[in-house]
């Protein structure tokens, strides 16, 4: 099924815009009349099972007049009995048998109107975009069930990252945050733990964020990374009683900024020397070392580096073998591109609604690949912080 997925959303990409509601159907009915025909035999094409009840024998072409234009079609035959495609049966039928295409298509990034124009080519003539609507929100209940899921055990470490997104907002385009977050939980494992919309430096919207992710069950956070987010440090503290670690990566730019282009190579050298150091003492102190270089010619910088360090060392306090995925939010970058490269698509959306639809999706998608996936953190770290409640965080110069 993933890789059913990833053709159709490469066919979505590359397909010309003259032809690509015909090309989209011919995918679709390909890939149902494969499913309809395994489902009859009982075996996938070319496996030997012994649950098979049939065989197949080649295939017969027929043309498909659809208002797209003609698609031209390869039905599978069988040595027993025979089979015909249930979207090419009468129009209930097909509207039950392409329900999950459609669900499909929204998922993957299509417009509503694009989604209205598929099911009209597929022979479902007079349907209004207030229908469309109406079959796809029935991923509303599946993403719904998956946001609001109960959160058991413990859960470490907690990303949060915001992308920004277009809305229609009482008649003016706004662009809206749209919070990820992801926990690390005492096995290892990485799960998508909520989605929700908002403005990202109100701290009453960090606050209730955070604690709609306690309500569930959230417990043991420990250590916070996010981007500068005024009002995520205190809402933090206040709900989890967690340490905030400031995005390591996203510091970095901030920091160059104070400088210009051509200065910019060596005070990135300068500055990593801080971060190759073993202990977080040293690299406390390689900190100030840095500060105090850079203070007459970059007093500006001195001052932004000042007032940051504890934020930006504050994950030398925990396993040295975590160090990599907890200085900053890049463990979850990829999937705020996911989500930026499919919602880009749809553009502009037309309510919150809409977009936690799609982004919570996207995500549940994201959530089932990690599950297969081997442990994000090994066991041994893990329970090192389990054993150590008290996490001793680098020292900060008076």
């Amino acid at each position: 099924m993933t890789d059913e997925k990833m053709a159709l959303l490469e066919l979505v990409e590359q397909a010309s815009d003259s032809d690509f509601v015909r090309e989209m159907l011919a995918f679709a009915a390909d890939r149902m009349m494969e499913m309809e025909v395994e489902a009859r035999t009982g075996a996938p094409l070319g496996a030997r099972s012994t649950s098979r009840s049939t065989q197949r024998n080649g295939y017969r072409a027929r043309s498909w007049d659809t208002r797209a234009g003609t698609v031209e079609l390869a039905i599978p035959k069988l040595r027993k009995g025979s089979y015909f495609p249930t979207f090419l049966e009468p129009r209930r039928t097909a509207e039950k048998a392409l329900l999950a295409v459609i669900q499909e298509a929204y998922v993957q990034g299509i417009s509503t109107r694009s989604v209205d124009d598929l099911v009209r080519a597929m022979g479902a003539g007079g349907v209004s975009k207030s229908q469309v609507s109406r079959l796809v929100g029935e991923i509303d209940e599946r993403v719904n069930s998956f946001l609001s899921r109960p959160l058991e055990g413990e859960w470490p470490y907690l990303w949060i990252d915001a992308t920004y997104l277009k809305l229609r907002q009482g008649g003016r385009i706004v662009s809206i945050a749209v919070i990820i977050a992801v926990g690390v939980n005492m096995d290892g494992r990485r799960e998508v733990l909520g989605v929700a919309t908002g403005p990202s430096e109100a701290e009453a919207f960090w606050t209730d964020f955070l604690r709609s992710l306690a309500d569930r069950g959230l417990r043991g956070v420990k250590l916070v990374v996010a981007d500068a987010h005024a009002g995520l440090r205190a809402a933090a503290g206040r709900v989890f009683n967690a340490t905030l670690q400031r995005c390591r990566v996203h510091w970095m730019r901030n920091a160059l900024a104070y400088a210009h282009t051509k200065q910019r190579p060596a005070i990135t050298a300068l500055l990593r020397t801080i971060f190759t150091q073993e202990t977080a003492e040293d690299a406390s102190r390689q900190w100030r070392h840095v500060t105090d270089t850079l203070r007459e010619g970059f007093p500006k910088l001195a001052e932004f580096m000042e007032r940051t360090e504890a934020d930006v060392l504050a994950y030398m306090g925990f396993p040295r073998e975590h160090w990599t995925q907890i200085s900053s939010t890049n463990p979850i970058e990829r999937v705020n591109r996911e989500i930026k490269r499919r919602c880009d698509v749809i553009g502009i959306f037309p309510n919150d609604a809409a977009i936690i639809r799609l982004v919570g999706a996207l995500m549940l998608e994201q959530n089932d690949e990690w599950a297969v996936c081997r442990r994000y953190m090994t066991l041994e770290g893990l329970a090192a912080i389990s054993h150590n409640p008290t996490i001793s965080l680098p020292a900060v110069a008076a």
